[in-house]
């Protein structure tokens, strides 16, 4: 695509790009097992070697970063495109991280709610009351898959509870501009789902037949996955959609407004940044780049990255 222009190439898997006020882009290299600044030159640096699998990747209230951590996959490539294919042989655990981006240093937030571990944390989002929610995709193994569930806690250490589970492979997760709808993303049926909340970390669930108390916006039809999401500032939902290679554009009404392609079956993530919040930072994933485009509509601006 031509009006594509490519910051980086040579990434190990990179997801959770967050753009920076000074023109760069951190973003985690799930493979390398990083969190990566991308400089406005291009040049690369790392920032923070958590380990596991960083895979989500948010900046807090306090101005350091938060990671979803998997806890680590196998890996294998085929025609060159790199590829999650199981659980990490040295996999222990999934967790919850904070970086402080001045020295590095990686300290573990969360690894448990209550008395259940964190199997697999994949993203995150902040809310503006010194929360954040978090989604659980789990781990897959050779004969059996861990159940997915949605999380929100809080940044200082003090507080987390789940608030829908079992979710089938839970993966992008995003808030409405009002912040009073929370959006998540299911891998593999390719399904956009909703849950309005009351008040921070306090969710209204939809009945039975909801599988988890979310309410259903869209599922796409076909071979296609979903992957991680940011809305834009309309409200709309832009949801990473993997196999087809796109970014895929929903309204809240469930509309299906546009697809763009993208040249890589694994395009995984995407945010916003730029003075006017109109160049979208995506990452391929399978071919280890991250692109960046002007698009139609400006981002939605997170909590804590104004």
């Amino acid at each position: 695509m031509s009006d594509i222009s490519v910051l980086a190439t040579g990434l190990r898997f990179p997801e959770g790009p967050v753009a920076m006020r000074d023109g760069s882009v951190a973003l985690v290299e799930i493979e390398r097992q990083t969190v990566t600044r991308v400089g406005a030159d291009g040049a690369l640096s790392v920032i923070a070697m958590p380990g596991g699998g960083p895979n989500g990747l948010a900046i807090g209230p306090d101005g350091a970063f938060y990671i979803a951590n998997n806890g680590g996959f196998a890996w294998h490539t085929v025609n060159g495109m790199l590829r999650p294919v199981a659980q990490a042989p040295d996999y222990w655990g999934g967790r919850i991280e904070r970086v402080d981006p001045a020295t590095g240093k990686v300290s573990i937030l969360y690894d448990r709610c209550h008395d259940e571990r964190l199997y697999g944390p994949n993203d995150l989002v902040f809310d503006g009351q010194g929360g954040f929610y978090f989604t659980d995709l789990g781990k897959t193994r050779a004969r059996d898959r861990d159940h997915g569930a949605i999380y929100y806690a809080r940044a200082d250490g003090s507080h987390i509870r789940r608030l829908a589970h079992p979710v089938l492979t839970p993966n992008g997760i995003g808030l409405s501009p009002d912040g009073r709808t929370l959006y998540f993303a299911e891998t593999e049926t390719a399904r956009l789902w909703a849950l309005d909340i009351e008040e921070p970390g306090v969710v209204r669930k939809a009945p039975f037949p909801s599988p988890h108390g979310g309410r259903l916006v869209i599922g796409l039809p076909g071979f296609q996955r979903f992957d991680s999401l940011a809305l834009d500032a309309h409200g709309n939902i832009c949801v990473a959609t993997l196999i087809s290679g796109a970014i895929s554009v929903i309204s809240p009404a469930g509309q299906l407004l546009r697809q763009v392609k993208m040249p890589d079956m694994f395009t995984t993530n995407i945010c916003f940044g730029g003075p006017d919040l109109k160049t979208a930072y995506i990452t391929l994933s399978g071919s280890g780049q991250l692109v960046s485009m002007t698009w139609p509509d400006p981002g939605l601006r997170l909590a804590h990255e104004a």
